[in-house]
């Protein structure tokens, strides 16, 4: 049975143009073709990344955070709770005032205290500067080789100046080492990303990146066994000419060096709309969805191809928006402040709170302890509370 739904799976109709079939892709007389079997070598070599990875993150990327003066901010501990840890860890981090104040009732605190505790135990699972920097350093370093190495080894290829060229007698087209070498790494360290993604620093736009990890591979995957290696070197070479450039700029971010970070940022950005919202759609899209079929009909691995490359177009459009919000936050405050996928860490107090806590008197003193405290039920959730009030959870 198996035998015969991967006789089915691989037929020739689906994978390949008309008139062509795998046995056209057998290597003979020297020539060498690509075969789906060859990337099964990236299993061990991303796990071997891995172990690279978290070498480099330890032996290159701590001591170079420490050159360049990243410090992490000091947190201060959460004091031992059991109601409001088991409230944490069950109900969620994020409560509504009303529920704030009935754990407050509950712990015998006031309502700031409770929020303060809040904040505190999200701050401490909140990874430091030094992890964001040791993990940004890890893929600054492979996307900065990846896209150097790509460029040499296509440099002295027609189809890197002519797209076109990349269909030029297509599927009968070998495979050179250099360019299985470089294809197989590429995988390996997408699926080590996709391995580690759980324990890297979490973003905002997490579900974007494992839709991208996941797409990233699939193409990767197809174009190899379809023989799709010209068109799909490419796309790997277009996405690392801006990659390291962002890994470097949240680098010198960590390291609080603004003016290295907000030049870097201006040259990724160009590059990043030059390259995603240019060259992708009017080159490499433009090519695979008419020149590829020129002078053939369209078949189901093209239809496949072209919906793999659509749905990184959008994640193109989406990580653009981002941008674009940065580069208005950048144009306002005169530099670029944070990473807005980041989750931020929160200040010990709230916005004002501190100012609700000690406010200051006409003569710019701050009250002192005997004033009377807002933490009690002058709150207006507290006092609906001590006034025997019902309140939604």
């Amino acid at each position: 049975m198996w035998s015969s739904l991967n006789e089915w799976l691989w037929q020739d109709r689906f994978w390949l143009p008309p008139n062509s079939s795998w046995a056209d892709l057998e290597d003979r007389d020297g020539r060498v073709y690509a075969h789906p079997q060859d990337m099964l070598a990236a299993l061990p070599l991303a796990l071997a990344l891995v172990v690279v990875r978290f070498t480099f993150e330890r032996l290159v990327g701590l001591p170079l955070s420490r050159w360049l003066g990243v410090r992490n901010r000091a947190r201060r501990p959460v004091q031992p709770n059991a109601t409001l840890e088991k409230h944490f860890l069950v109900e969620g981090q994020r409560l509504t005032e009303p529920e704030m104040v009935i754990l407050a009732t509950q712990c015998g605190l006031t309502l700031r205290q409770t929020q303060r505790w809040f904040r505190r135990r999200r701050n401490q699972d909140r990874p430091c500067l030094t992890k964001k920097f040791c993990e940004a350093s890890w893929r600054f370093a492979f996307y900065l080789f990846s896209f150097f190495g790509g460029l040499s080894v296509l440099y002295h290829e027609s189809w890197l100046w002519r797209p076109a060229m990349c269909w030029d007698n297509y599927p009968n087209q070998t495979l050179k080492p250099a360019l299985y070498y470089w294809y197989l790494l590429e995988l390996s360290f997408y699926i080590s990303l996709l391995i580690t993604l759980p324990f890297d620093v979490r973003r905002k736009d997490f579900k974007e990146q494992v839709v991208h990890h996941l797409v990233t591979i699939t193409l990767i995957t197809f174009s190899y066994s379809t023989n799709l290696l010209r068109i799909g070197s490419l796309v790997l070479l277009l996405h690392d000419s801006a990659d390291y450039l962002l890994e470097a700029c949240k680098m010198f971010n960590y390291a609080h060096q603004w003016r290295v970070c907000n030049s870097l940022f201006i040259v990724f950005s160009l590059v990043f709309f030059y390259t995603r919202l240019v060259l992708f759609p009017t080159q490499i899209l433009y090519t695979t969805y008419y020149e590829s079929i020129a002078n053939s009909a369209p078949f189901f691995g093209y239809y496949l191809f072209n919906s793999l490359l659509v749905m990184l177009q959008l994640l193109h459009v989406f990580w653009s928006c981002l941008i674009l919000r940065m580069i208005c936050n950048f144009t306002k405050k005169g530099q670029m402040e944070k990473d807005i996928r980041s989750d931020m860490e929160e200040s010990d107090s709230s916005e004002g709170e501190e100012a609700q806590e000690h406010p200051k008197l006409k003569n710019g003193a701050a009250q002192g302890p005997g004033v009377a405290s807002t933490d009690g039920p002058r709150n207006r959730a507290a006092w609906q509370l001590a006034n025997g009030h019902m309140l939604a959870t």
